[in-house]
């Protein structure tokens, strides 16, 4: 595609190349008219520098309040230093936040293009949902003036392609199929008894659909529950808008809404609707973050391999996540649904984002086969259905191994087990497979659902109950998960699922690369994690 003149790298001061900047080609981009350069006025999402680099032993947070995020946030004199400069070439800072190190900036599409080096023209192109889409595109790297060099970390929104899929799958119908409520799965994996969520906030990130309260008063009706209050929050103009399809985006939602809100039902759950881009994505993650009330975990069911972002969009969000951290908020993340090489078709393996970030938990997928009125397991192994309906789960290619994964190795089924040289992922697992899933309801209908995307809400959900017993958030819970690894054994709260493969990973005694440590034993895993 050419660019077009009438959009194209304005004179104006001197720029310096904004580092992880670059962006290939949408897939299948094709210029939606000839000369089709992107019009009207574009707002997009500027993300500055820490006023003060995150300590390691700040990351483990237990609810250390405001005051230790603001002192990660933005200073005041760079907030006013870029807003003087956008402001100054045309552009209009329409919100600050320095908590979130955020500035909103509009103007027209052609203005944004020149202040920050780009090209923006309208395409069409394939998303990562395989739907045909109509949206703003750029490639290559950006600059910013010289005068923000090292001050501007991330320009988000420029291109709105859809950044991510919804990570869950419905169930085929088969008569044999067994499947569970939330609350039979909170008795198999031994959820603790006497909490329900009481005093702690879910929030729930979600890229499109929604819910009908009604719905939602029908479901829990059916379980004879009283449902949590649920709050849709708006996040850069989207809103909660159910769109009548049980298998589109509205499946993603309830499924995540009914899982947190019938085993955790005492709880508030906030719902932050985003638009489908890495910049309402990353923004989402960062309001729930900076919310009030502080929430016990950040449910996300929605990613992408990580080779699919950008640098600096996968740096901005990881950033996102340890500002939850330092809060005492525990981050959960879908690993994905497309076995070890996640969707991709380059014959290599690929990790989910952002699941593969070390300031996630990784959220695996099992195949469960239990009684659902006794709770007990026949057998739980690795969910594997076929490469396009499996666990994520490897070895990222893009963050290091955190220091608390040092002991880990991966079994591939060719070559045996090695050291894991990146982040593992999956850090634990639960019941995904579409074939043993989720009962719930979905736009007046009643269905099945799996995926990993159910995984993150369940374990948010353990979060928020395990926070209400300890009187406080874990934050960072991955190095006290993985404090009592030892090679080959149980890690203590958990049961390990020693059977399976997500495609090129085994799993295998102690952590693996499909289903991390294992599955819950919620009671045992609260007593490991406040003991001493």
């Amino acid at each position: 595609m050419t660019s077009p003149s009438n959009n194209s790298h304005s004179p104006g001061p001197a720029r310096v190349p904004l580092p992880g900047s670059e962006r290939a080609p949408a897939p299948n981009a094709a210029a939606a008219a000839p000369g089709a350069a992107a019009t009207g006025t574009v707002e997009i999402s500027v993300y500055l520098r820490r006023a003060g680099d995150v300590p390691d032993d700040a990351l483990p947070g237990k609810s250390a309040g405001p005051d230790a995020a603001a002192a990660y946030g933005a200073s005041a004199a760079d907030i006013d230093l870029v807003t003087t400069t956008l402001t100054g070439l045309g552009a209009t800072v329409t919100e600050a936040d320095a908590a979130t190190r955020r500035l909103r900036v509009s103007g027209p599409a052609g203005v944004l293009a020149g202040i920050f080096g780009t090209t923006l023209e309208t395409v069409t192109s394939t998303a990562p949902d395989n739907a045909t889409v109509t949206h703003r595109h750029r490639t290559g790297g950006l600059s910013v003036p010289a005068a923000l060099d090292g001050v501007i970390t991330a320009v988000l929104g420029l291109d709105d392609r859809p950044q991510s899929r919804a990570q869950f799958h419905v169930s085929p119908a088969k008569a044999a199929n067994v499947s569970y409520s939330p609350p039979q799965l909170g008795t198999i994996y031994g959820f603790p008894q006497g909490t329900d969520g009481t005093g702690q906030t879910v929030s729930i990130i979600e890229l499109g659909g929604g819910f009908d309260q009604a719905d939602l008063d029908t479901y829990f009706a059916g379980l004879g529950i009283t449902g949590p209050t649920v709050t849709a929050v708006g996040v850069d103009g989207a809103v909660n808008v159910p769109g009548g399809d049980p298998q589109g985006a509205d499946g993603e939602v309830l499924l995540d809404v009914e899982v947190v809100g019938a085993l955790a039902n005492g709880a508030s759950v906030k719902v932050y609707f985003a638009p489908n881009t890495d910049a309402g994505f990353v923004d989402a993650i960062a309001q729930a973050a900076h919310d009030t009330p502080t929430p016990a975990a950040i449910s996300i069911s929605w990613g992408q391999s990580e080779d699919q972002w950008t640098a600096q969009a996968r740096t901005a969000m990881d950033n996102a996540m340890i500002d939850a951290a330092v809060l005492g908020i525990t981050v959960t993340a879908a690993a994905g649904d497309n076995g070890s090489a996640d969707g991709e078709t380059d014959g290599n393996n690929h990790v989910d984002f952002p699941a593969s970030s070390p300031h996630a938990l990784a959220c695996g997928g099992t195949r469960l086969e239990a009684n659902p009125t006794t709770g007990a397991v026949q057998s739980e192994t690795v969910w594997n259905d076929s490469t396009s309906s499996a666990t994520g789960g490897g070895v990222s290619d893009t963050f290091p191994l955190p220091s608390w994964q040092a002991n880990i190795t991966a079994k591939a089924k060719k070559g045996g087990a090695t050291a894991a040289k990146g982040r593992g992922v999956p850090d634990v697992a639960g019941v995904a497979d579409p074939e043993t899933g989720y009962n719930v309801r979905v736009d007046g209908t009643d269905m099945v659902i799996g995926g990993t995307s159910a995984v993150a809400p369940l374990w948010a959900a353990l979060i928020a109950r395990m926070a209400q017993s300890a009187g406080h958030g874990f934050g960072l819970i991955q190095p006290a998960l993985y404090a009592n690894l030892a090679a080959g054994s149980t890690t203590p709260g958990f049961r390990d699922i020693t059977k399976g493969s997500n495609g090129a990973f085994h799993a295998t005694a102690g952590w693996d690369a499909c289903t991390g440590l294992g599955v819950p034993v919620g009671t045992a895993l609260l007593a490991a994690l406040t003991a001493g």
